[in-house]
This record gives C-alpha cells, sequence and structure tokens, in this order.
C-alpha cells in the first residue's frame, strides 16, 4: 500500500480532518523550530516578550546570534518523507566562524549572495527523535540567497541524520518525530 492510501496520512494532510474523540485537528506537515541555539543561556525571546533579546553583549533575534566569541545563524534542516513529494523541516541554528558570519550578516544587509557558496557550520540544536546526543554535528551551510533561511546539510558519515536527509523517512518515523518533541498526534490519526 501506498503512503498517498494511508488514511492517517490523509488525516495528517488534511486541513479539514478533526479528531473523532477530541475535534482536535492536525492541519498538516509542521516545521519543528528552536527559538535559539542550544548553548544560549539566556531564555527565549519569546517569553522575554521582545524581537532582540540582549544580555551584556550577547543578542539574539530570529536569525541571528552572538554568544561571547560564538556566532550563529538560523537555518533549516530538510528531510524527506518517502514516498509522498513531500519533506518535512527542523529549523535550528548553526554555528560558524567569525569572519563567516560576518560575510554573511553583510551579504544579508546587501541583499547581495554572490560569490558566496556556503560555509562550514555545527548544527547547535538537539534534534528530537532522530538518535541525537548533545554532541554538535558537522554540517555544510548552503542556500544562501537572503529569500529563505540557509540550508544546512549534515557531513556523511557523522550521523543517522545524514542517511536521512539523503534518502527520506517513513510516516511512522515522522510521527515518532513529533512524538519525541512532545507532540504525540497518532492518537488524533486513527486507524490505517
Amino acid at each position: 500500500m501506498s503512503l498517498l492510501d494511508d488514511k492517517r496520512w490523509q488525516r495528517f494532510m488534511s486541513r479539514d480532518y478533526r479528531c473523532g474523540c477530541c475535534g482536535e485537528s492536525v492541519g498538516g506537515l509542521l516545521d519543528i523550530g528552536y527559538d535559539h541555539p542550544d548553548p544560549w543561556p539566556h531564555g527565549h525571546r519569546q517569553q522575554a516578550g521582545v524581537i532582540t533579546l540582549e544580555v551584556g553583549q550577547d543578542r539574539l533575534n530570529s536569525d541571528l546570534c552572538a554568544l561571547g566569541d560564538d556566532r550563529f545563524i538560523r537555518c533549516v534542516l530538510p528531510i524527506p518523507i518517502i514516498d509522498t513529494g513531500e519533506t518535512f523541516r527542523f529549523g535550528p541554528w548553526a554555528s560558524l566562524k567569525l569572519e563567516n558570519f560576518d560575510l554573511y550578516v553583510q551579504a544579508w544587509e546587501k541583499d547581495d549572495y554572490s560569490g558566496i557558496d556556503g560555509f562550514f557550520g555545527w548544527l547547535c540544536n538537539c534534534l528530537p527523535g532522530v538518535g541525537m546526543s548533545d554532541a554538535p554535528l558537522p554540517c555544510d551551510i548552503v542556500d544562501l540567497d537572503g529569500v529563505s533561511r540557509p540550508v544546512l546539510w549534515v557531513h556523511e558519515g557523522s550521523h543517522q541524520l545524514a542517511t536521512m536527509q539523503r534518502e527520506g523517512i517513513t510516516f511512522d518515523q515522522l510521527l515518532d518525530i513529533f512524538e519525541a518533541a512532545g507532540m504525540d498526534i497518532r492518537p488524533h490519526l486513527g486507524d490505517a
């Protein structure tokens, strides 16, 4: 049976579907984003009710973070969902060298990314449901175009996440990720 024939997938992707027992709407594919990189010690911007959270010299907004001598940018980490043509995305942070951060910010301010193919960086959020430890993973930061957030590709051989990005995940693996993130939606989808 194709995933497209799976009633759970159809309910998951339907904006109109409501759970029969509680009326909960799943509402389709959601990204899992992060307010800040894991090393950030100063809390959430949203909880503080600010656009930019500043503590001493440390600064955090929705796309950039300066923490001491470390620099981070917000990215997307795509994972295709097998047999669907759909892509799930994490919205994590990546650290990069100060000079690369400065190049990125200059390109962003000028809206001119010509001459920047990408950077090496480290994935700096522990992603649920993919078997990560707290150790950062080596990544390439690419697709710097100013239209959308940069894309992270985990280096081959460094973690199973690289295989997931290359080969995709099943719908059940996606549901495992949501459950690990505290959003267990299986009970709202019913049986296949």
